[in-house]
């Protein structure tokens, strides 16, 4: 008699008593979800939403910004005095500057062939403005980003360590902010070389404590959140909670202080310049005031000599200080300031 195997069931395999091995892996598993594959294009996408999320921002900033009149109104002014400085190789020209290729008479009153008049060599000061306006926009600008950028470093470093060193950094900040700026600036242009670099040094190296106060300040209030003691914990350095944590909260202040600040340096460069301490082989709004004065505008009643650089430095400090009472504004909307 013979005995028959029972067959082994469609879909499986008979074998003496052992299961064919085949690899099974957590991701086909039952019950779990095979996790997407990692394509090359992973890093392109976290930038694509990088830059979707910066540019929302943006859009958001804007949309508060314009809502402001006379953030506007400030910026406004400034792009037009920035176009007339950016093009003035080509709509005025560098001959203006020249002595002996004056195209006027000496002093000459406003009229149709000079609008504001001339100088005392017979230049127009109409093109003498718009020339001067590069060398005071930029001075201003250089010497607030410079200044901005000590004491931003000065007030993280100070606020993010603390102790001793905070007490020492902040008496020799407290040093700075009780002197006069505009004597500490008169005496490093002195002893300097006459020029348009020594000015911004001068500015940025004396200017600087009021945004390092404000700046430490805002680090200490940053750094008593609780993500910054989770990412201490998680074995985040000092550089990596500086830099990665504390400076994109403190960016808005610094923003704000440093619109804030250019208008101030525009004025403490035509001071300068005004006393004889900027460069004199360049135009600006400073140099045109100390020339009317030498040239005896006051005593003479040429008005048209002294009239337009005041006018023109008086307005672009208001520009600027409206486009940063704006941004403040904007930036931080508990600061209540009016539109």
């Amino acid at each position: 008699m013979t005995s028959t195997e029972p067959t082994a069931p469609s879909g499986t395999t008979a074998s003496s008593g052992t299961t064919p091995a085949t690899e099974s892996s957590p991701a086909t598993a039952p019950g779990k979800k095979k996790p997407p594959p990692a394509t090359a294009s992973t890093p392109a996408t976290k930038s694509s939403l990088t830059w979707a999320r910066r540019r929302r921002t943006v859009a958001r900033f804007w949309a508060s910004y314009r809502t402001r009149r006379a953030g506007l109104l400030g910026l406004a002014g400034l792009a037009l005095i920035a176009l007339l400085a950016l093009t003035a190789p080509w709509t005025v020209g560098a001959d203006v500057q020249s002595v002996t290729q004056a195209p006027g008479t000496a002093l000459e009153p406003p009229s149709a062939e000079f609008p504001l008049g001339t100088d005392q060599f017979g230049r127009s000061l109409l093109g003498l403005l718009i020339w001067g306006a590069r060398i005071s926009l930029l001075v201003g600008l250089l010497a607030a980003v410079l200044s901005v950028a000590i004491g931003t470093l000065v007030g993280i470093i100070a606020g993010h360590y603390g102790g001793w060193f905070s007490t020492v950094v902040m008496r020799i900040t407290d040093w700075f902010l009780v002197m006069p700026t505009l004597v500490l600036a008169i005496v490093l242009a002195t002893v300097m070389s006459r020029s348009m670099w020594t000015v911004v040094l001068a500015i940025g190296v004396t200017s600087w404590p009021t945004t390092a106060r404000l700046v430490r300040a805002q680090t200490i209030a940053v750094e008593s959140r609780p993500y910054i003691e989770r990412a201490t914990a998680l074995g985040g350095g000092h550089g990596h909670v500086m830099g990665r944590h504390v400076l994109p909260n403190v960016m808005p202040l610094v923003l704000a202080q440093t619109t804030l600040g250019i208008s101030t340096a525009i004025l403490t460069e035509a001071t300068l310049a005004f006393l004889g301490l900027g460069d004199p082989t360049v135009v600006s709004w400073g140099g045109m005031l100390q020339d009317a004065r030498d040239a005896g505008a006051v005593s003479s009643g040429h008005w048209w000599y002294l009239a337009p650089p005041g006018i023109a430095i008086a307005l672009v400090a208001l520009a600027f200080t409206l486009c940063g009472r704006a941004v403040e504004s904007v930036l931080n909307p508990k600061l209540g300031v009016g539109r």
